[in-house]
């Protein structure tokens, strides 16, 4: 897959230094504009604060992007032509020459790739309500799956079914933590009320699990660490709740069904609560951007190979690199390779 890992990140991958991978959509498609330019550069900001080099994922005229340029993150920010992409969509995006905003299930599969293994985000896709009849799941969850990326988010958005969310992750064997917290985080919420297996509570410890994670050879999935918002930054859970409800009888009467309900209850909550969630929302991106350089920090980075790529999964990387220009091809072999 040709890819370009831009010359800062390919350095710090090759230094062993952290990097902590950034998703786009939240740019293009998450947030109003101008606001979205600001919020995207003062992430990249708060890894570099945290002691890690930002590499923000996108798509940029057929080329897969792994740390963006301030053109291109301005191009990604303000172009309303950005498709949305999530991994399914990369092939035909790359080979059309379209430019697109990545999701998390694209961003943590081109991280991954990169050998960039700490990626950032605000909340995952999940099993949406009322599965049994519209069979309506993320992609981000089977993808979660396959790549050995550790993803810290603040749990899984509130208006999808998050205990049938989190059962979906354990039939797909992915490792999910609660940090500092003994509940799953509920997105816009500290907490969703629903239990987690295990609590971690220093990136250290989350750390230690990543290396135990990597001599498990042939388990190889994501790890995902729920950060749940703080308490006084969380989005008042009885206006929430009144406000959800109110959002699931009116897409009831509307006729919204399948893919075309998450948006509209986001696009609900933002307008009901009088963009109080939204703030909540950023406060919660903005804490686990923080949490992710620590981790990765405390990770560290052991070079493996002869090129850039980790080589954390456990599997040789070899690649090529265009001098200059920081693009590459990378293939994998071996048992631990999707």
């Amino acid at each position: 897959m040709s890819t370009h890992v831009s010359e800062e990140v390919r350095e710090a991958l090759h230094e062993g230094r952290p990097v902590v991978a950034l998703e786009s959509t939240l740019v293009a498609h998450g947030l109003p504009r101008p606001r979205n330019l600001a919020v995207a550069r003062e992430l990249e900001e708060l890894v570099r604060a945290g002691g890690a080099v930002p590499a923000t994922i996108a798509v940029v005229d057929g080329t897969a992007r792994v740390g963006l340029d301030e053109a291109a993150l301005i191009r990604i920010a303000e172009d309303p032509t950005v498709r949305k992409l999530g991994h399914r969509d990369l092939a035909p995006a790359l080979a059309t020459g379209a430019t697109g905003a990545t999701t998390v299930s694209a961003t943590a599969w081109l991280a991954d790739a990169a050998g960039v293994r700490v990626f950032a985000t605000g909340g995952l896709g999940g099993v949406h309500r009322g599965w049994s009849e519209t069979q309506d799941e993320s992609a981000d969850l089977r993808l979660l799956a396959r790549v050995g990326t550790t993803v810290v988010c603040a749990g899984v958005k509130s208006i999808l079914d998050v205990p049938a969310t989190l059962q979906r992750l354990e039939t797909l064997g992915v490792t999910v933590v609660g940090y500092g917290t003994e509940r799953f985080p509920g997105f816009y919420l500290s907490s969703s009320g629903e239990p987690v297996d295990w609590t971690l509570r220093t990136p250290e410890e989350a750390a230690a699990v990543m290396r135990a994670q990597d001599r498990l050879e042939g388990l190889r999935t994501a790890l995902v660490v729920a950060n749940p918002v703080p308490e006084a930054e969380q989005l008042d859970p009885a206006l929430h709740d009144r406000v959800l409800a109110d959002g699931l009888a009116a897409a009831e009467e509307k006729g919204i069904t399948g893919q075309a309900v998450t948006p509209f209850l986001l696009a609900y909550l933002t307008a009901h609560t009088e963009g109080a969630s939204l703030e909540a929302n950023l406060a919660a991106i903005r804490g686990n951007v923080r949490l992710a350089a620590r981790i990765a920090r405390a990770y560290g980075t052991e070079i493996r190979g002869a090129t850039y790529g980790t080589g954390v999964r456990g599997t040789e990387a070899r690649g090529t690199e265009a001098h200059g220009t920081g693009t590459h091809s990378t293939e994998a072999h071996g048992a631990g390779r999707r």
